[in-house]
């Protein structure tokens, strides 16, 4: 067979739609098998099911088969739930008798450091190599199909839902049973739930495209340890956000380093996490802090409606959550709705005397619901508010206030903007309860803070669905090298200040000369990228003899600390003073491609962190929003009296260096400028110590 190509989708139709299957490794001793071969019976699946047993010629009641060999007909899916011993000569059967797929439920398949686990892996590729079969698994849990009723996943009691509108895939089996059964009990229902497990062949990619062409699903939650072909993810991803299927996930690995961390500071900052983020923003995927976040954002998204702005509307019933609300929404970066003057007057005759009219609204507990609807309807018809967000809770049992919900439906139908339930903690949702969240049309969040990240990504998916992101074209042909690198930066409008490469003491002290004091001088060596931290760099010399004893007492010095460092000479610079010190870089990630990074910048670069990183290519508004978000836009806004910096001229340093490595990356893995001086507003910013990483 050909070699997949990297974005190549394949099939999982014979996994998830399967018309007939076999259950390998059948055995009424077996939990699992018992448990699967139950679900199936019990739920009505309609095609054949054949277990196969070597040592028995019966199992629950039915004829067992020694081998998939021996089956009277061919079959589209096999569930092989057999020790890992066992696996290759089933897979071997499996080709033999022409399955389309078979699910491994078994690990020490490839993973681990075990030789006889390595072996097993490389047998299964190797037959996957030159075969039409599909493999689902290895050290996996099986899959669940709602609408197929196929329940491969050993639960019996997620097997009694009813089909709805979440497809799940997570690459943790026994996390996705925890999270479907947290979340069925909040009222959600989904069309599949597959444990991917190591993905040997199928994964990520294949199940998101599975369920983006998949009309029943609306919705696509995903718990992610790796992704094995980013390039085949990202291209998932861009037709959910196309179709308008909004991608929510977790992911594990927040505090791990990035492999090339030692190389550079935006190695060290922008590790794979912080990458994988700005993948999560470029491509629309809403990533969540934690498990508890992703159920009530999943339930968030369970309405189509989508904001058209980011204010939200709060309807509320105590001044203590009106308090917490002031801060939590700071804390996450919500918007608060300001209510315009004809919603304050419609509002006035419902607020007790001498109490204004203000978002978040505290009206007390409402008397009956027709008063609390009104009050959300006069909220949601301000033009002003984007979002309503209700204080209302879901009773455990439908009590008098809950008796007839005819008006909160009808103050939903009478506006096309995103409604939210929410309350101030967790509870517990009956059955009753879930029926009248059902009924009232509009989903019940818990949790203020969690609450707060649900509607911010409602806003935040708006912004992206319905069209495709930009991506990068193939690295072009790049003739830079460490001679022409100044030019070329200046070719691409990035202002650098006079300098010229010099190889000895000597010839530093006669150019410093020709630039005009004072100066900074700097080593230059490959084997140093840091200079600070190998002491080399010396600023504001003012005469020929400073920058020659300057130049040997750094030679000396950085060869105390980076002992065999080759030393090629030095770089003579003008001295440029003052202003914003800001960082931009720009560099390949293995996994998702070229990405810029633009923070505060200086010697403190890494201990500030404040950093933004997105994908390339990228527009101005674009970086414009990573720039708002850092702390340093607030020194570029002038701060404490000082005056404005030039971020415009920041902002064009940034595009360029972004557009300048798309076009030399086959050169440079990784540039960055460090720091950039950004002067005050209408004197530009000066590019100070570029740094580049030669492929």
């Amino acid at each position: 067979m050909a070699t997949l190509a990297a974005d190549e989708f394949r099939s999982v139709e014979s996994v998830l739609r399967a018309r007939s299957l076999a259950l390998v490794g059948a055995s009424e001793r077996g939990r699992w098998p018992g448990l699967i071969v139950g679900a199936l019976r019990e739920r009505g699946y309609a095609g054949k099911v054949f277990l196969v047993n070597p040592r028995q010629s019966e199992v629950f009641g039915e004829r067992a088969f020694p081998t998939l060999r021996d089956l009277p007909e061919p079959v589209d899916h096999a569930m092989v739930i057999v020790p890992a011993a066992a696996v290759t000569g089933v897979v071997e059967d499996a080709h033999a008798a022409g399955l389309k797929s078979l699910t491994i439920y078994a690990g020490g398949v490839g993973d681990g450091a075990d030789e006889a686990s390595q072996a097993r892996g490389r047998f299964v590729r190797e037959l996957l190599s030159r075969s039409t079969l599909r493999v689902a698994g290895p050290n996996c849990m099986g899959a669940f199909s709602y609408r197929e009723k196929i329940f491969a996943y050993p639960n019996a009691d997620l097997a009694k839902l009813e089909a709805g509108p979440v497809g799940c895939v997570f690459q943790s089996g026994g996390t996705l049973q925890f999270f479907m059964k947290t979340a069925a009990s909040r009222g959600l229902r989904f069309s599949y739930g597959v444990s991917s497990g190591n993905e040997i062949d199928l994964d990520l990619a294949d199940y998101v495209n599975f369920l983006v062409d998949d009309e029943h699903t609306r919705q696509i939650v995903l718990f992610v340890e790796g992704i094995r072909r980013p390039r085949a993810f990202m291209r998932a991803a861009a037709r959910a956000l196309e179709a308008g299927k909004p991608v929510l996930t977790i992911k594990t690995g927040a505090t791990a380093r990035s492999r090339e961390a030692a190389q550079s500071h935006t190695g060290a900052i922008a590790g794979d996490y912080a990458a994988y983020l700005a993948m999560c923003e470029r491509y629309g995927i809403v990533n969540c802090a934690n498990l508890d976040d992703l159920v009530e954002t999943t339930l968030a998204f369970q309405s189509t409606r989508r904001p058209k702005g980011p204010r939200i509307g709060f309807v509320t019933t105590s001044g203590g959550t009106v308090d917490l609300l002031y801060d939590y929404v700071e804390l996450e970066g919500a918007t608060l709705a300001t209510f315009s003057p004809q919603t304050d007057l419609k509002l006035k005759p419902y607020m007790q005397d001498e109490i204004e009219p203000r978002n978040p609204l505290d009206v007390g507990i409402p008397s009956t619901m027709q008063s609390a609807a009104d009050l959300c309807a006069i909220v949601a018809a301000d033009d002003g508010v984007d979002m309503l967000a209700w204080a209302g809770q879901l009773p455990p049992r439908r009590s008098k206030l809950w008796e007839d919900t005819t008006p909160l439906r009808d103050m939903l139908a009478a506006t096309e903007k995103p409604v939210i339930g929410f309350a101030r903690m967790t509870y517990q949702v009956t059955q009753e309860a879930q029926a009248l969240q059902s009924e009232v049309g509009f989903p019940f969040l818990q949790g203020l803070q969690p609450s707060l990240r649900a509607m911010n990504a409602l806003w935040f998916h708006a912004q992206r669905q319905g069209s495709a992101p930009e991506t990068p074209v193939s690295a072009p042909a790049s003739d830079l090298t460490p001679d022409n690198l100044h030019d070329a930066l200046a070719r691409y409008g990035i202002r650098l200040p006079r300098t010229e490469r010099v190889d000895s003491a000597e010839a530093a002290a006669q150019a410093a000369a020709r630039i005009g004091f004072p100066v900074v001088l700097k080593i230059r060596s490959p084997d140093i990228l840091h200079k600070t931290e190998a002491l080399g760099v010396a600023l504001d010399l003012r005469s020929e003899s400073g920058v020659l004893e300057a130049a040997e007492r750094m030679k000396a010095r950085a060869l105390d600390v980076s002992p065999g460092a080759r030393i090629e000479g030095f770089d003579v610079q003008e001295m440029v003073a003052g202003g914003v010190e800001a960082i931009v870089g720009a560099r390949d990630d293995a996994l998702y491609g070229p990405m810029l990074l633009v923070g505060s910048g200086g010697v403190l670069v890494e201990w500030l962190a404040d950093v933004s990183l997105a994908m390339l290519p990228l527009e101005r508004p674009q970086l414009a929003g990573m720039i708002d978000k850092l702390k340093v836009a607030t020194l570029l806004a002038g701060y404490r009296g000082r005056p404005a910096a030039d971020r415009a001229a920041l902002e064009e340093v940034a595009l360029a260096l972004g557009r300048f490595f798309l076009d030399h990356r086959e050169r440079i893995a990784d540039i960055e400028i460090n720091p950039v001086a950004v002067k005050q507003a209408g004197d530009g910013a000066i590019a100070l110590d570029v740094r580049v990483l030669w492929r």
